[in-house]
């Protein structure tokens, strides 16, 4: 097997993800739009990671428009995430005030959800998005990989670009522990660990179209990717819930306003907690990188 065979063989898996979900997504089934978000990135991730292989241009007008996708399904999920766990703090002490706050929230994140999946439909409705799934029919039947990179060994350039993918969090890893160990705000160190979980996303994804080619070195690279991404991913949530929070305690709702502000900030002070914890786990899922 080639390169370009290949790599035509796990782009036409993931465009079949991307587009397989969309009449889920129109029904508002369960997670779905989360299954589409994954699949959209996903796939961007592949080009990305796999660009040598294809027509530059070609490849950039591509990854914009699924960018453009993703970011209309990020808006919906990221407020379904944020309402699910703001559910969870709904505590059974039968506190009036608590009851009204956590309600309120949770009602909030409801409505950015629908407001984000009407949008998501008037895309899917869009001309724009019409053109994008006939690119990604053209892409699936003939991908646009270049005949000189496209003949060479598949093992070759896969694993040329799993390493590059490897060394590219490991620098990651290695400058946050760097910016950990000396003077740094804690968003300077928030943002360290979300382009550390950026990287290892990408080298979970390109490690799972390698699979093919690598075998089982692949997919434990990929497993282990795949961890230091959920680790960090529960750790951005909870940060994100948290600041969330805090942000709607000036309008606190409840019998007393006063309580309401006050919870507000127990209940951030639990996502924050949330995060800690998390963050406790990050080492560990990072050490075979970190070494």
């Amino acid at each position: 097997m080639n390169a370009g065979e290949a790599v035509a063989g796990g782009l036409s898996e993931n465009i079949d993800r991307v587009l397989g979900t969309e009449p889920d997504v129109r029904a508002d089934a369960f997670d779905s739009v989360h299954q589409m978000r994954v699949a959209t990135r996903r796939l961007r991730s592949v080009l990305r990671s796999y660009r040598g292989l294809f027509r530059g241009s070609e490849a950039r007008a591509l990854e914009a428009e699924l960018k453009w996708l993703a970011g209309l399904l990020g808006v919906a999920r990221d407020a379904e995430v944020r309402a699910e766990r703001f559910a969870g703090l709904a505590g059974d002490d039968d506190d009036p005030v608590r009851a009204a706050v956590v309600d309120r929230l949770v009602r909030t994140q409801r409505e950015i959800y629908a407001r984000a999946h009407r949008d998501v439909l008037d895309a899917l409705d869009s001309d724009r998005l019409a053109a994008l799934r006939d690119t990604l029919a053209r892409w699936r039947a003939d991908p646009p990989v270049r005949r000189k990179r496209g003949a060479a060994p598949a093992e070759e350039v896969f694993g040329a670009v799993l390493r590059r993918d490897t060394e590219r969090l490991r620098a990651r890893i290695g400058r946050e522990r760097a910016l950990a160990a000396g003077e740094h705000t804690a968003d300077q160190r928030i943002e360290a660990l979300h382009e550390i979980r950026k990287a290892a996303k990408r080298l979970r994804y390109s490690a799972e179209a390698a699979i093919v080619v690598l075998g089982e070195d692949a997919d434990t690279l990929r497993a282990r990717a795949k961890e230091v991404q959920s680790v960090l991913g529960d750790h951005r949530d909870a940060v994100e819930a948290a600041q969330t929070i805090l942000a709607t305690a000036a309008s606190a709702e409840g019998a007393d306003s006063t309580a309401g502000t006050d919870l507000h900030v127990r209940l951030a002070a639990a996502e924050e907690a949330a995060a800690e914890r998390e963050l406790a786990r990050y080492p560990e899922a990072a050490r075979s990188f970190a070494d």
